[in-house]
Parts: structure tokens; C-alpha cells; sequence
């Protein structure tokens, strides 16, 4: 259920460093949008390996 939502998270993230990317803002903020989308992706899949 988790992995869902952080998926989820992680795909409203990338669509806001593109619009970012469009509107022509600082690169340092498209910059954080994709490593916290990335991030979010890494947590949804270690989320998904078996506990032991």
C-alpha cells in the first residue's frame, strides 16, 4: 500500500519539475523536485523487498 502511494508521490513530483522546467524557474528547484521524486521511487521499491 505504501509503495503505491510513494509511487504516486513520486510521479506528482516529476510533473512539478517539468512545470517548473516550462515556467522557467531556477534549476536548483527542478533540481530538488527530481531528487525527492527519485527518492520516493527508492523507498517504494525498498518497501516492496521481503523483511529478512
Amino acid at each position: 500500500m505504501w509503495s503505491v502511494l510513494l509511487t504516486g508521490l513520486a510521479g506528482i513530483l516529476i510533473g512539478g519539475g517539468i512545470s517548473f522546467r516550462q515556467q522557467r524557474k531556477s534549476l536548483w528547484t527542478q533540481v530538488v523536485f527530481y531528487v525527492l521524486a527519485a527518492m520516493s521511487l527508492l523507498a517504494a521499491y525498498l518497501l516492496t523487498l521481503p523483511a529478512s
